[in-house]
């Protein structure tokens, strides 16, 4: 009795629930016969948009997993990210759903795939870019406010981006840096462990000048000016015996290494005056000519032979 009981509710539960529920299901458009026939259904539009919004929660819930330890202004540049590989596992939730519906989609993933690699080839430094800048914003090699140098040019990095990180020059120009430079080529980062960096300034004085003298003035320079930091203290060297004079530089820290060479000007010019009180000459480069010839150079007897041929 009781095993007859319950086949009853098994046989109510797959012939009326379920094939009820199947019969809704597949509720819809059915085009087509045999291997050509397309279903599109309510079941199919359903698992679309439970597919979605999975996706959707999972995306989300990595980019808070990824971006929790992040600066807000980081966390911006991600969404960007996120928002372009949503896109593609839209893209992909689709296929999958529309070779459910019957519908063949090889002709098509062919095609986007042929179009992804002429994007790639066409495209392949912007995605060097985006990587770099993605590395940037991980491992933090640059931040904003360094003072950073690109072929020879010295700028303040004032913003970063996913795929270019601009600054600005001593001279007041914006340069565009492609994010790839900071992985690929060798970038100088002043400031890249602490905003004090070390300069110098190089001169050279004639032979026979009081050396001592000679370096005196120089850290009274360096001591008295401004932006010259008192601690680590400036020191001089003597660097090397020139052709024609005899090599020092005074080396100095500073906190503002963008503004430096205003902070090097000044001190030139202080060094030319204490130099000249001193009576210390900046010698300017020479050379000695020597000539040597075989014989006498004989003008009388080239004159008389011009004469005697008639010139």
């Amino acid at each position: 009795m009781v095993q007859e009981e319950a086949n009853k509710v098994e046989e109510i539960i797959k012939e009326d629930i379920w094939g009820n529920l199947k019969e809704f299901l597949d509720l819809g458009l059915h085009i087509g016969q045999g291997d050509k026939r397309i279903d599109i259904t309510i079941g199919i539009l359903l698992l679309l948009t439970v597919a979605f919004l999975v996706t959707s929660f999972i995306l989300k819930w990595l980019r808070q997993l990824f971006t929790r330890k992040m600066d807000s202004d980081d966390k911006l540049k991600f969404i960007s990210i996120f928002k372009f590989i949503k896109y593609v596992v839209y893209v992909a939730v689709i296929l999958i759903t529309m070779s459910a519906a019957g519908i063949d989609v090889t002709i098509l993933i062919t095609a986007s795939a042929a179009l992804f690699v002429g994007l790639g080839l066409a495209l392949q430094e912007l995605f060097q870019d985006v990587i770099a800048g993605i590395f940037i914003i991980l491992d933090k090699s640059v931040h904003v406010g360094d003072i950073v140098e690109v072929d020879g040019k010295v700028g303040k990095v004032f913003e970063i981006k996913l795929r270019t990180t601009r600054a600005i020059t001593r001279d007041d120009k914006v340069i565009i840096i492609p994010n790839h430079k900071f992985i690929s080529d060798i970038i100088h980062n002043y400031t890249q462990n602490h905003n004090t960096t070390r300069e110098r300034v190089s001169i050279g004085v004639a032979y026979g000048s009081d050396v001592d003298l000679v370096t005196r003035v120089l850290e009274e320079v360096a001591h008295t000016q401004r932006g010259v930091l008192k601690d680590p203290k400036p020191f001089v060297l003597f660097e090397d015996f020139g052709d024609s004079a005899l090599l020092f530089s005074i080396n100095f820290f500073t906190n503002d290494s963008f503004g430096d060479p205003k902070i090097k000007s000044e001190m030139r010019y202080r060094i030319d005056a204490g130099f000249r009180e001193n009576n210390i000459t900046i010698p300017f480069p020479q050379r000695d000519v020597h000539i040597f010839q075989d014989r006498p150079f004989q003008y009388d007897q080239m004159k008389k032979s011009k004469g005697e041929n008639g010139d």
